[in-house]
């Protein structure tokens, strides 16, 4: 029987989490470590995200940060995951991307999605409201156009207009319609709720017209992936996640990451208490042996051609560790086990 794991893609996205006691500044020198350090496992492709006004998030300009990633390595491809299309004007991500690629040529990605800022007044702050994500298979559309080199208004994005940089849409709510459309390539997520994830990427299929960019559907499944020595330290890498979204769901603000030891103790509420447990549930999280097992199961279930793992703690080290032993799984199956 083949093997799902050997013949898919492994990638990593890396939200610039920031750590209790520690600086943005660090959160952001601590992505570029990475994606050093996952270059050298033989990951596929290293991405950053977008977030505004976070305080436990420093990445907020995924195509600077980006450029900082690309400039850091050699041969690992980077991009977005993602440029918050309706945050920003088509032309000026299309020259982004378009410098980007100029000085890394054939190592970028453009992973876009249709977030709208997280708060009122974020979205104040950047001069949009909730209904602009409305636009945005339009917005993508104008996008695409800039490289190319269609667009009415008789301006040319430059240096994009003739350019190839790969686009990939982030599939939440109606992303999976809007990238079977536009004949693109899909992110989604996540691995919690598995049966809606399948729902999304049936539809994508059932419904993908091929394009310039993309002959064919092609399906990046993302999730938290945590591998560790024992079931009880993956479930550890996990807590620091569980508890700052269980507070954000409460209080309104995503914070900081504690650590593990630090957050298993502090006091919660009922509510707190059933959202912090609910974000201990449903991930690949364990030992090789579970986590291969988990991951066959997933991408036959799905098709998937590539997997996105997501994983934020606030123990550096034991993250790397899970980035390393994920790898030696991928390595073990695509040599015969």
């Amino acid at each position: 029987m083949s093997s799902a794991i050997a013949s898919a893609r492994f990638s990593v996205l890396d939200r610039s989490r920031t750590r209790e006691g520690h600086t943005g500044a660090e959160a952001l020198r601590d992505t570029v470590r990475l994606a050093r350090e996952t270059e050298a496992l033989g990951y596929h492709r290293f991405w950053v995200s977008e977030h505004h006004g976070v305080p436990g998030v420093a990445g907020s300009a995924p195509t600077v940060l980006a450029a900082a990633v690309a400039g850091a390595t050699d041969r690992i491809r980077v991009g977005t995951g993602g440029v918050m299309l309706p945050n920003h004007r088509p032309l000026v991500v299309a020259e982004q991307f378009g410098v980007l690629e100029s000085l890394f040529p054939g190592r970028v990605d453009m992973g876009l999605g249709r977030s709208v800022g997280f708060t009122d007044g974020v979205r104040r702050a950047l001069g949009r409201d909730k209904d602009d994500a409305d636009d945005f298979a339009e917005q993508l559309q104008e996008l695409l156009g800039w490289f190319l080199g269609s667009s009415p208004t008789g301006v040319h994005a430059r240096p994009s207009e003739g350019l190839t940089v790969p686009p990939f849409v982030l599939a939440m709510g109606e992303g999976a319609e809007i990238a079977a459309r536009a004949g693109l390539p899909m992110v989604i997520g996540d691995l919690r709720d598995r049966a809606r994830m399948r729902r999304g990427i049936d539809r994508y299929r059932d419904r993908f017209r091929p394009s310039p960019w993309a002959a064919e559907p092609y399906v990046v499944i993302s999730g938290t992936v945590a591998v560790a020595p024992t079931p009880e330290a993956a479930r550890r890498l996990l807590v620091p996640e569980a508890w700052s979204m269980a507070y954000s769901r409460t209080h309104g603000t995503f914070p900081p990451l504690p650590a593990a030891e630090e957050a298993e103790v502090r006091a919660m509420t009922a509510k707190e208490r059933g959202f912090y447990e609910s974000g201990l549930t449903g991930h690949l999280a364990g030992t090789e042996e579970q986590v291969a097992d988990e991951l066959e199961t997933v991408l036959k279930e799905t098709g998937a051609q590539e997997v996105l793992v997501t994983t934020s703690t606030y123990d550096r080290a034991a993250l790397l560790d899970s980035y390393r032993r994920l790898a030696g799984i991928v390595r073990a199956e695509r040599s015969g086990g």
